[in-house]
């Protein structure tokens, strides 16, 4: 397991198994974009992806969890391992989105 990997296992040991897989599971799909924090919010793009492009109700809710899971994890590592770069990490991920 990756040093990424055993990060994720103890930040989400908390959570659901089936939360726990599919957070994994979109991590392990997404390519590799240099830091853990940039792969996360990848990951965290490609589970909402996913959810945009199906019709709605129950059978998004895991992948929109995991959506806001993964973009809270990208931040959390951010300031875990590189806190004078948060800001900025916050500031591209809401403009990306057009939140700001």
């Amino acid at each position: 397991m990756t040093q990424l990997g055993h990060w994720l296992e103890r930040h989400t040991a908390a959570a659901p198994a089936a939360l726990r897989a599919c957070l994994h599971q979109h991590v392990q799909a997404t390519p590799d974009t240099g830091s853990a924090p940039q792969l996360l919010a990848a990951a965290g793009e490609r589970a909402l992806r996913r959810v945009l492009s199906r019709q709605g109700g129950r059978e998004v809710a895991l992948d929109l969890l995991a959506a806001d899971g993964l973009i809270t994890l990208a931040l959390l590592h951010q300031a875990e391992h590189g806190p004078s770069e948060l800001a900025e990490l916050a500031r591209r991920l809401a403009t990306q989105h057009g939140a700001v």
